[in-house]
């Protein structure tokens, strides 16, 4: 983790560059969100063009996965959506759930939560709403939710195994998380991983994958699976100065993924 001076720094940078996409002043993410439509590169393209619920008016191309496709949702669940940006997935999750379930999305960016609510408000979503929170920390009861599911956005998170520990908190014994994020396989050249605006575009705060799948097992999970995974190919010319080999070359330097990952909460033993 890192010291948290630097840990808070980071915190602020992404906060701002969320602010602004949902303000409309960052038009289309560019290189510094997770998933841009087109710039850095569309991690999931048209993906969400046939799923039943899709707002696109809530759809900001900041994801890189679909993590309502895995999630095996039901009626009646209550389901969190972590970092819920304009809305999308919890949109998406509304429908299934349907009126005798709920959808809390939680935002740490305030302007994100406005955006989110007005949407839910024009569409008359009445069993979705929207909270302003922090991951590290979220402001919901322990055992709160049946699924959690969370899109491109855990990797923006300094503190990782605190944030699957939160998880690990608010779900109900028997619930389980479904997240799409982003790892890498090798180690990613320095002046990547102290990149802010690549940490808030979702690249420079990757971990290796094992060590990602590593924390969610100290934080308490079983039956952790990675249900699908997609290589990542980023521009060389959106690196830093100085970075002179594409991230994902065959030939040094690191290879991206992104991972649809699902984790269980052991239901207490008899």
């Amino acid at each position: 983790m890192p010291p948290s001076s630097e840990h808070d720094a980071l915190r602020d940078t992404v906060r701002s560059t969320y602010a602004a996409i949902a303000r409309g002043d960052a038009a289309g993410c560019g290189p510094s969100c997770c998933g841009s439509a087109g710039d850095v590169t569309n991690m999931i393209g048209d993906a969400y063009d046939t799923v039943d619920g899709y707002v696109a008016e809530a759809d900001l191309h900041l994801g890189c996965g679909v993590p309502t496709e895995h999630a095996g949702l039901e009626p009646g669940q209550t389901v969190v959506d972590l970092g819920s940006g304009a809305g999308l997935d919890a949109f998406v999750a509304r429908r299934i759930v349907g009126d005798t379930g709920r959808v809390i999305g939680v935002d740490f960016a305030p302007e994100m939560v406005a955006k989110a609510t007005a949407n839910a408000e024009q569409f008359g979503f009445d069993n979705v709403s929207f909270i302003e929170g922090d991951i590290e920390a979220i402001p919901l009861e322990a055992g709160t939710a049946d699924v959690v599911l969370s899109n491109c956005v855990l990797n923006l998170v300094p503190d990782k195994a605190h944030a699957f520990a939160e998880i690990h908190r608010i779900l109900k014994p028997g619930g389980h998380f479904t997240v799409s994020d982003i790892v890498s396989e090798g180690t990613l050249p320095d002046l990547i991983q102290r990149s802010a605006a690549l940490y808030a575009g979702c690249v420079a705060g990757a971990l290796e994958e094992t060590d990602y799948l590593h924390q969610i097992e100290a934080a308490g999970f079983a039956a952790v699976e990675v249900l699908s995974r997609r290589e990542i190919e980023i521009p060389k010319e959106t690196l830093p100065a100085g970075v002179d080999t594409l991230v994902n070359a065959a030939t040094g330097g690191a290879r991206l993924w992104s991972i649809t990952v699902q984790g269980t909460k052991p239901a207490p033993t008899s």
